[in-house]
């Protein structure tokens, strides 16, 4: 199922981290991907299993969903989908890291 929606950063913090990223950062233009592709199909990424959610997001957050998008060189983008509305969607961009820090987020 292709369901569009609508991209933001869970906090201010986080979208000022993107925007310190230089322009030719593989990682930035892996990320401003991953945008794209969100507003494209809200489910394009990974979903990944509830037993698995770092506690730290369903506390902080109160997710009830996480998906992972893959960036170049092995790091990894992780968002939730919400309903904005009837209709609309919003992918929210919780955190990107590489494979190590991703492996400890996600205890494996």
């Amino acid at each position: 199922m292709i369901k569009p929606s609508k991209v933001v950063f869970i906090s201010d913090e986080l979208e000022k981290d993107f925007n310190k990223l230089k322009e030719e950062d593989p990682i930035k233009r892996g990320i401003i991907r991953a945008i794209k592709d969100l507003k494209e199909n809200a489910f394009c990424g990974i979903q990944i299993p509830k037993r698995l959610f770092p506690k730290e997001y369903i506390q902080k957050y109160g997710i009830n969903n996480l998906w992972k998008y893959d960036l170049p060189n092995g790091w990894r983008l992780l968002y939730t989908i919400t309903p904005e509305n009837e209709v609309e969607l919003i992918s929210a961009i919780l955190e990107w890291f590489n494979h190590k820090e991703y492996a400890k987020r996600m205890r494996y």
